[in-house]
């Protein structure tokens, strides 16, 4: 793969010297690769699927990109290739940002800042938008949750269908409160390893399902369990979780009020937490059956904990 990328680029004319290529990281739907040249980092995105539903993912990636660029806290998209050939998905060259992963116990004030600076943009034209977030995101939570008829979890099935129904009125209930919510372009997939922080900067990457939305679906996301745990073994707890919203309120020049920002930020991640639950629900038959075209380990584990731990997760937020 690496000669195929090495040879493409420079086919392209997207680099003038033989790039050093070598693996950097992969997640459910993306491979991405370093390319090292003429003393530039970038990075090399090839696309395996998409979770929006969309035939030109990565394009779709790089135009969401190339809007949030103005934020300074996102990677700069520099090329794209949207045909599947010869990677067998799309491509794109971005900027490479250096950094490690989000602590929670140190990195909440920089992650406060990220979102203040992303959601104080406009949204861009051309970009999906969803105008009743909630209902949305419940939605897509209940496809996920009959995608296969034949899930072998037939309890965690059932659960999960009445939190669904839960959702769906808490969402009813609370829709003139979103009402008046400016719409802003929303990462949607905020976990900490979504976040790279070093010594020059706090930046927000992986840009594959940005919608245009509810700034509190980032807020919401990034705060609850299912996302926390993802990758750490943190819950926030409510002084903290305060602490971030009151750091986020400050950094905005249209802030809402705090108050209205806190309640609808509690509906949101009483939401992501079902959509999270949802997609490990139908994550789980995919990794049992052998359906996913990239596989992580670490991934499973968390799916089957999930799975486990339904009834905490759903009292968490309740």
């Amino acid at each position: 793969m690496e000669k195929l990328i090495s040879d493409f680029l420079l086919e392209q004319g997207w680099v003038r010297d033989v790039p050093a290529i070598s693996f950097l990281a992969a997640g459910e739907y993306n491979q991405n690769f370093l390319v090292r040249c003429g003393g530039r980092d970038m990075v090399f995105r090839i696309n395996r699927g998409s979770q929006l539903g969309l035939d030109d993912q990565i394009g779709y990636e790089f135009r969401v990109l190339q809007c949030v660029a103005p934020s300074g806290v996102t990677p700069r998209p520099l090329r794209v290739h949207p045909a599947r050939e010869p990677f067998g998905g799309g491509a794109m060259l971005m900027e490479f940002l250096p950094g490690s992963a989000l602590d929670y116990g140190r990195d909440l004030p920089k992650a406060a800042q990220i979102f203040a600076r992303i959601h104080a943009l406009p949204p861009c034209p051309g970009l999906l938008a969803q105008e009743d977030p909630v209902a949305a995101i419940a939605a897509e939570s209940l496809g996920l949750i009959n995608r296969y008829a034949d899930h072998a979890l037939a309890g965690e099935r059932a659960r999960l269908l009445d939190y669904h129904e839960r959702i769906v009125r808490l969402g009813e209930d609370s829709r003139p409160l979103f009402a008046g919510d400016r719409p802003c372009v929303v990462n949607t997939e905020v976990n900490s390893g979504n976040f790279l922080v070093g010594p020059h900067g706090a930046f927000l990457v992986d840009w594959e399902k940005a919608v245009v939305s509810s700034r509190h679906q980032d807020l919401g996301h990034f705060l609850a369990p299912t996302t926390t745990l993802w990758r750490t073994e943190t819950v926030i707890a409510p002084d903290r979780r305060r602490a971030f919203l009151t750091a986020y309120h400050s950094g905005l020049d249209d802030a809402p009020p705090l108050e209205a920002l806190d309640r609808l930020c509690a509906v949101m991640e009483r939401v992501i937490v079902l959509r999270g639950l949802s997609w490990c629900f139908m994550a789980h038959h995919e990794y049992a059956h052998g359906m996913k075209p990239l596989t992580d380990p670490l991934t499973r584990e968390k799916i089957d904990r999930y799975m486990r731990e339904l009834d905490f997760f759903i009292a968490a937020r309740a």
